[in-house]
């Protein structure tokens, strides 16, 4: 005997969110896709970081950050939504106000892809964000045309605030790999582990990226860091804060930071021709015994 047939679930079909006309960010990287998708005219509050374009950015109220967000502040300014790191304490002080809450974390490049489109769904422009996508997308590959040979496969040290490096796996390290350099920290460490100022000695990067602003003191004034052949031979970038705010942003501006390093190269001097086919040397053969961050 045939089973009887059954009928199929009802459903509702799901409308989408009308495109959003007043929006705010508590993330800079979230404040320039929004911009960079042309909705920087929708904006009705930023972070207190956001910096970029600062033309468009000068009068907008400013909310407070990722652990303190001013959700009074926010709900005054009748956002019909807010983008905002999954981190964020006020997302859910936000819903229970009512008001629409995107949150968008960002941690590789598939990510950024991801966010760009996401963000312009919310703007009512579909294909927007993969168009964006595509352009900063050819932006790398020609960017990685111009890296000059002898940088190429080198090892970077990028260090961020507080003494993490930016890792294989995360965003920054990505970008550095679409650039033909590589990250000491490899993949299994995380995307931005702390690294022992005794690994980096060992590491040996070939060259050291860092911030001006950093509490941490310049690498030629850390204990035994002077026989770094970087420090010794000055293939260091000490950025100032504008200029380092940038790579770490994951968000459209991923062509300026590229930029950011192929100008750290032409500013340093370039590393001796590799060996060919010798193998590694000693310093880079040790790396699989490195100690990991905390050891």
């Amino acid at each position: 005997m045939a089973a009887a047939a059954q009928p199929a679930p009802s459903t509702t079909p799901t409308r989408p969110a009308p495109p959003a006309l007043r929006i705010v960010t508590l993330q800079p990287s979230l404040t320039e896709t929004v911009c960079m998708l042309g909705g920087c005219d929708r904006l009705v509050g930023i972070d207190r970081y956001s910096d970029w374009p600062a033309a468009a950015l000068q009068h907008l109220p400013r909310v407070g950050g990722l652990a303190d967000a001013n959700v009074e502040a926010i709900a005054a300014l009748r956002p019909d939504l807010v983008l905002l790191n999954p981190r964020s304490r006020a997302a859910e002080r936000l819903r229970a106000l009512g008001l629409r809450v995107l949150p968008l974390e960002a941690r590789t490049h598939a990510d950024i892809r991801r966010n760009l489109e996401t963000v312009a769904l919310a703007l009512g422009r579909p294909g927007a964000g993969e168009a964006l996508w595509q352009t900063l997308n050819a932006r790398l590959d020609a960017t990685r045309a111009r890296i000059p040979p002898e940088w190429l496969h080198r090892r970077v040290y990028l260090e961020m605030h507080g003494g993490q490096a930016a890792g294989e796996s995360s965003f920054i390290g990505e970008t550095l790999a679409r650039l033909g350099l590589r990250s000491i920290a490899p993949a299994q460490m995380g995307a931005f582990p702390r690294l022992t100022p005794e690994y980096v000695l060992r590491a040996n990067p070939d060259l050291l990226v860092t911030s001006q602003a950093s509490p941490v003191p310049p690498p030629a004034k850390r204990p035994g860091w002077h026989a770094l052949p970087a420090v010794r031979l000055q293939r260091h970038c000490h950025l100032a804060a504008h200029q380092f705010s940038v790579l770490l942003r994951p968000g459209p501006r991923l062509d300026e930071a590229a930029e950011r390093v192929l100008a750290c190269l032409h500013t340093v001097p370039a590393p001796a021709p590799q060996p060919a086919a010798l193998g590694p040397t000693p310093a880079r053969a040790n790396e699989a015994r490195l100690p990991a961050p905390g050891e």
